[in-house]
């Protein structure tokens, strides 16, 4: 079985695939100070608990966005689980497909990644927007090819500055609004407003420009925590895929083993 691991800002994600099938998934808060054996002690009872054992794993794939974490998941492979990792855009496990950028080297692997599994699943030109610490656009061309994209801060990293830097404004959680008004009439309703609706406008008006700017009509691919949310009370996407980065390191692997 593949262990797959998604190492992002906020959380690490730790998925078991049985072929092309996910069994099952973990996670854990990122912190690059945890070692592989804190590493193990965890995710080994976790496994236990969904009837997996670690000679079930025969090949580990990691895509990460923290340089620092890298260390010690190769510990982790090596260590518990007796397979060398794969890194995502690295040797066996490279981009198979053309990165049309100044600097290819600097594109994040999440990204990357994202990008090979919607060229994949879904036809033509795409814009796949991810929720995550930051939210990032990446426009993907009907051939496979990674054109470029946006970056703009997360939504809860949005409101973190909001709050930290107002002296009266409370903390608030990202949920659905009350209503479809936008005229708030307390200090909560307005904030979230502020946060949502106008995210929903940023996204929109992006998406707009993007398309204007391609010349072609381009789905749009949203993944990340938040998507459903906005999914719930836009039209903005085409389709909602949770799963998407997993997805493609499986795919990203299978190749590598091909």
């Amino acid at each position: 079985m593949l262990l797959a691991v998604d190492v992002g800002n906020t959380n690490v994600v730790f998925a078991m695939f049985e072929g092309e099938a996910m069994r099952t998934r973990w996670r854990i808060a990122t912190d690059p100070r945890r070692t592989g054996d804190e590493y193990a002690v965890w995710l080994l009872q976790l496994m236990q608990i969904e009837g997996l054992s670690r000679s079930d794993v025969s090949t580990m794939i990691v895509c990460s966005v923290v340089p620092r974490a890298r260390h010690n998941l190769e510990v982790l492979a090596q260590k518990y689980f007796g397979v060398d990792p794969l890194f995502a855009g690295e040797g066996p496990a490279a981009w198979p497909f053309p990165i049309r950028v100044d600097e290819p080297r600097s594109l994040g692997a999440d990204r990357a990644v994202n990008a090979l599994a919607a060229h994949a699943k879904y036809e033509g030109d795409l814009i796949v927007i991810d929720f995550g610490t930051a939210t990032t656009f990446d426009v993907v061309d009907a051939h496979g090819a990674y054109r470029g994209g946006i970056i703009a801060p997360g939504i809860n990293l949005s409101l973190d500055a909001l709050v930290s830097n107002t002296a009266k404004l409370p903390r608030i959680a990202i949920e659905q609004p009350r209503s479809s008004s936008v005229i708030g009439t307390n200090t909560e309703d307005q904030m979230l407003i502020g946060v949502f609706w106008g995210y929903v406008a940023m996204m929109e008006g992006l998406i707009a420009r993007i398309r204007a700017e391609i010349g072609r009509p381009a789905k749009v691919i949203a993944t990340g925590g938040l998507a459903v949310l906005f999914d719930q009370h836009s039209d903005i996407f085409d389709a909602v895929d949770g799963d998407l980065t997993l997805q493609g390191l499986a795919m990203l692997a299978a190749r590598a083993a091909g």
